[in-house]
Formats: structure tokens, sequence, C-alpha cells
């Protein structure tokens, strides 16, 4: 739904009275920016002040409305296609030092040798002590076919280790899976362009390390996923249903007024009798409320977790060239029985709490989209008036979600939601 074209003002409509008025404002506006550039204390950057007066403008009208200069517009493209110019690196951060998780296979990484494990001290013959994580994977990014020398440290090597690489195009991996003895956890971090695929590959791949034989269950795993393109969200929950609608979508124009339906295809047919549960906390919003409101309402799946972040608003991203871009709010979206989750979020079938360490407690809940400036409002529609919990342990055996959904599956738990019985 990115790209759509901004609807045509309605001037007709309009008295002369208040075309009047709005010609005088945008005369007041040109009188302050004069005054703002004869009589600021210091020369003011001009072609901020306008795009400072177009972010405001965008900004006022809800929180996911705003204006993307060039930089960030470039930066939210690479972030939903899921693909950047890098070295195929996954790295963190361990005691102020930056630590390689895993290369990614056939990458630059992968084919120069680099191993998990390995110590990252320099890039291109800099130190990079004292950078934050997020600083250095900066630096290792960048435009496909340009070259960078990482130095690394290996456990058990006299010397640091230099790799002379050329960044490639690095496709993120947006699906995470593995086995909790028969059952199998998807985590999908974000619906990025490689959203489906990466389901779609993650099947492939339990089916193939289980020679054809089918899970016990799946647990989709939407903790904290804050949403991305809605095209993903159809084709994820697709994944699991055969037929009927997705998502409905409404906007005052007849182009952002759609209903999107699941179609049967080999990949829902393939897991139709393998039972689904879905894990939805307070950071899981936008198009994470759309899959998990489908396998809802369609008796698919039953969720498990917290109330979600209550994010029912679509936003189009309308290019203006090399000025950047504009995300406008265009739409809200309804679940398939019509239910609008904006400033409420989806209730889970089965509410199950974590065990918040000391030091989280009282700041493991977000109110969510009602609890942000200017939310778009429902007239008569019930609002969030209390917290839910992001928090997420690390270690599976500590996470009371994933293991409660693990016990449902294998029937070590019983809850009347479980399984869901179609109406």
């Amino acid at each position: 739904m990115a790209n759509s074209p901004p609807p045509q003002p309605k001037s007709s409509t309009r008295s002369p009275a208040i075309r009047s008025k709005i010609y005088a404002d945008l005369n007041l506006f040109g009188e302050i920016f004069d005054r703002i550039r004869a009589e600021y204390v210091d020369p003011p950057d001009e072609q901020e002040l306008i795009r400072a007066a177009i972010q405001g403008m965008l900004t006022s009208l809800d929180p996911h409305s705003g204006y993307l200069p060039p930089a960030d517009y470039d930066e939210m493209r690479q972030d939903t296609s899921g693909e950047f110019g890098g070295l195929g690196i996954e790295v963190t951060m361990e005691e102020g030092t930056i630590k390689v998780i895993s290369p990614i296979d056939d990458t630059p990484a992968a084919r120069a040798g680099i191993l998990s494990n390995d110590f990252i001290i320099e890039l291109d013959g800099v130190s990079i002590q004292g950078l934050s994580l997020d600083e250095a994977v900066e630096k290792m990014r960048g435009p496909v076919g340009s070259d960078i020398t990482v130095t690394v440290a290996r456990e058990g090597v006299d010397k640091p280790l230099e790799f002379k690489l050329t960044r490639a195009t690095i496709a993120m991996r947006a699906v995470r899976w593995s086995m909790e003895g028969d059952v199998a956890v998807l985590r999908l971090a974000r619906f990025s362009a490689q959203a489906y695929i990466g389901i779609e590959n993650a099947i492939k791949d339990i089916y193939a390390e289980r020679d054809g034989v089918a899970p016990k269950g799946i647990i989709l795993d939407l903790r904290n996923n804050p949403g991305g393109l809605v095209d993903q969200a159809v084709y994820v929950a697709d994944a699991f249903l055969k037929q009927g609608a997705v998502v409905l979508t409404r906007g005052r124009t007849e182009q952002e007024s759609a209903r999107y339906d699941a179609e049967a295809d080999p990949l829902d047919e393939q897991l139709a009798d393998v039972p689904l549960v879905v894990l939805i906390n307070g950071g899981s919003a936008s198009a994470s409320e759309i899959v998990a409101g489908a396998l809802q309402d369609h008796k698919r799946a039953t969720l498990v977790g917290t109330r979600s972040f209550g994010k029912g608003s679509v936003q189009s991203i309308i290019s203006l060239g090399p000025d950047g871009a504009m995300r406008l709010t265009t739409a809200r979206y309804y679940t398939p029985d019509n239910r609008s989750i904006q400033a409420l979020g989806i209730t889970p079938d089965i509410e199950i709490r974590q065990v918040v360490p000391a030091e989280f407690q009282g700041r493991d809940e977000i109110v969510g989209e009602a609890g942000l400036a200017g939310h778009i409002t429902i007239e008569g529609q019930e609002e969030s008036t209390v917290g839910s919990s992001v928090y997420v342990p690390q270690e599976a055996a500590d996470d009371a979600q994933l293991q409660y959904a693990i016990k449902l599956i294998n029937g070590e738990e019983t809850n009347e939601a479980y399984p869901p019985k179609a109406e």
C-alpha cells in the first residue's frame, strides 16, 4: 500500500470564506518565514526551516504521519526491503567489544573465513574501541562493491587476522526457527520484504530436517514485532489460511478502501492439520496485529501472551522525488470480523504474563497506541487504559509464554481456547 497517490483536495466543497482564510494563513506563514530570515540572531538554514514546517504540518495529524528527508527515506526503503550493502556478519556487543555471532551463509564474511566468536577490533585500520554496536554496524555497511578491511582477534591465534572484503547485497534474516522437541518455533522479527519468503523457507527447512514429517505444532512468535509492509502481513497470514479475508482497509479515497483475501496454495495445504499458536505482547504492532487478528478471527490459531500495541492505521509512503518522501496515514484497517484494533489492540485468547525480574518491573509495560499523543480516535470505540508487557526473557527456558505454548501443543496444558473451534 506504499506509493499510493495522495487524495485530491476537494476545493469545490469549501466556501469562499474558508478559502480566503486558508490563503490568509499561507500569507502569514510567508511573513513569519521572511521575518526569521531577516531578523533571527544567526542566519538560519532556509531549507531546514521549510522542512521543519512541513514536518510540523504532518506530525500534527497523528503520531505516524511525517516527512522523510532524502537520507531517512533511503534508510526506510532499505529497512523495508530487508536488504542492504554489507558484509553478512551478525554481531553483538560483549563487554564493550564487538563479537561475531555468526557469518551469514554465502556472504562476503562467510566466504572470507570470518568465524563465530571472532572479535572485531579494527575497520580499515581504525580501532572501533568506544563505538556503540550501531555505530560499528553502520561502518560495516556501505555501497555494494566497495571494499573494507576487517581486523579480528581470534581465540587461540596469536596475531590479529585481516580480511579484505567487498560489500555485497545482504538480505536480512527476517525469520529464525528452532525445534523445541517436536514443536517448531518461528520467530518473525519484522515484516520486511523478506518476511513471507522467510516463513516459506523456514517451513521447507523444518520439513527437510524431519524427513518430511510435519511438526506436532507451530508457534509463530510475533512478540515485539513492530510491523512493516502490509502486503507481507497478508502473505504471512495466507501461509496458514486457505480462504477468506485477511484484512480490510477503509480510507477517504476509493483506492485506499480494499479487502485482501487468502487463497488456497500448496503451503497452507501442507500446514492445514498442523496446530498453530501465535505469541503476541505489547510490542506486537500494525502488520503483526493484522496477522494475529486474521488467524484469531478464522479460528486458525490460538493467541497466547498479552494485549498487542493497537496500531490500526495504514501509512502510505508518497515519494517527493529528490526531496525525500512523506508518510501519510491514509486508511484504517479492520480484522476479518470487522474489528478495529486502533488504540485498543488484539486481546490474546489465553493471557500469560512473564516473570519480570525486579530491575525491569514497572518498566516492562507500555500503554501502546492509546498512550501516544495525537493518536487517531474512533468515536464510540473503547481504548486501552492500562499497559501491556513487552518483556521477553533471553533464555527460552525462562520464557513463560513460549513454555506455555509448547506445553499446550504437547497436551501438558489444557485450555478451552486450544485448539480454536470454528463456530
